[in-house]
C-alpha cells in the first residue's frame, strides 16, 4: 500500500534553482515513487555558517511503495548523484539536501531518521511551501500545519517568480 510523504528538497551550491529541478524531475522517474505535487521555488537565508549562498527551497508530495527507510536511501543516492558529499557537519553549503518531512502519519525515532521531521516547525523555508500544495495537513504530533505556519515568520523567505 502506497504512503503519502511530503520530501523538503534544498540547494544553495552550484546552481542551486537547477539542482532543485533536477531532484524534482528526478523523483518523478524514481521506481516506487509518484510524484503528485511541487510548491514553487523559494529563496531563503541559510542558516548554520556565515558566508554561505542563499538557498533554494522547494517541497515535493508524493506517494510510495518504499519502506520509511528505503525512501531515505533512494532519497540519499539521489544527492549523491547531484554531489552531495555528507562531512558529518550541520548546515553548511550543499548542492542537495533531501529531508522526508512526513511519511504518511508515521512518528519514526532511529538514530538515522526522525519522522515528522524533528525542526521542521521552525523552518519557514519548509513550512510555506509545505502550505502552498497541503494547506489542511496535520502534522502528527504537532496539530495544524496552519498553526505552525501562524508561529513562524517568514524571515526573508521569498518566492521565485516562475512565470
Amino acid at each position: 500500500m502506497a504512503a503519502l510523504v511530503y520530501v523538503a528538497l534544498g540547494s544553495n551550491l552550484d546552481g542551486p534553482a537547477g539542482q532543485v529541478r533536477r531532484a524534482i524531475a528526478e523523483l518523478g522517474r524514481a521506481p516506487s515513487i509518484h510524484l503528485r505535487r511541487v510548491s514553487r521555488l523559494y529563496r531563503s537565508p541559510p542558516l548554520g555558517p556565515a558566508g554561505q549562498p542563499d538557498y533554494i527551497n522547494a517541497v515535493a508530495e508524493a506517494e510510495t511503495g518504499l519502506s520509511p527507510q528505503a525512501l531515505l536511501a533512494a532519497l540519499q543516492a539521489m544527492e549523491l548523484a547531484q554531489g552531495r558529499v555528507r562531512t558529518g557537519g550541520r548546515w553548511g553549503p550543499r548542492p542537495l539536501d533531501l529531508d522526508i518531512l512526513l511519511y504518511a502519519d508515521r512518528r519514526i525515532h532511529t538514530p538515522d531518521l526522525r519522522i515528522p521531521h524533528p525542526r521542521m516547525a521552525e523552518r519557514a523555508f519548509v513550512l510555506y511551501p509545505l502550505y502552498e500544495i497541503a494547506p489542511g495537513l496535520e502534522i502528527p504530533g504537532r496539530g495544524p500545519l496552519r498553526r505552525l505556519l501562524h508561529d513562524c515568520p517568514p524571515k526573508g523567505l521569498e518566492p521565485l517568480d516562475e512565470g
